[in-house]
């Protein structure tokens, strides 16, 4: 876990891009069953990931995710793609597309932003 407040926590995903995951505290089936303070603290969240993804990162596209078939509860994946990384266009579970992708800058730096970012909310 890389953040925790009393409505939700931020997990790394272990991956070869940049790839976070945003959950509640409390085991939501759907994201309307979430409260309004819930919501904004998901949408926050994702705000400051993406906007950190993308300025630290350079990345070709942020996708950002809520599925919940395998994991039935309320979750949210934001993923820094690149065109050369493993799998794109494809979506990083769907078919590999080349080897040798090495992510270029490290993840501590971005992290650290992220949780200052989110702390000072």
């Amino acid at each position: 876990m890389i953040y925790s407040n009393p409505l939700i926590y931020i997990e790394l995903h272990e991956s070869e891009i940049p790839w976070l995951k945003i959950f509640t505290h409390t085991a939501h089936k759907e994201f309307s069953e979430c409260s309004k303070e819930e919501k904004k603290a998901i949408f926050d969240a994702l705000d400051i990931i993406e906007k950190e993804m993308l300025a630290y990162f350079v990345p070709e596209k942020i996708n950002i995710a809520s599925f919940g078939n395998m994991l039935p509860r309320v979750h949210w994946h934001i993923m820094a793609r690149f065109s050369d990384d493993s799998y794109f266009p494809e979506p990083m579970w769907g078919a590999k597309q080349r080897e040798g992708f090495t992510l270029k800058t490290p993840m501590e730096p971005f992290l650290e932003k992220v949780k200052r970012e989110l702390d000072s909310l």
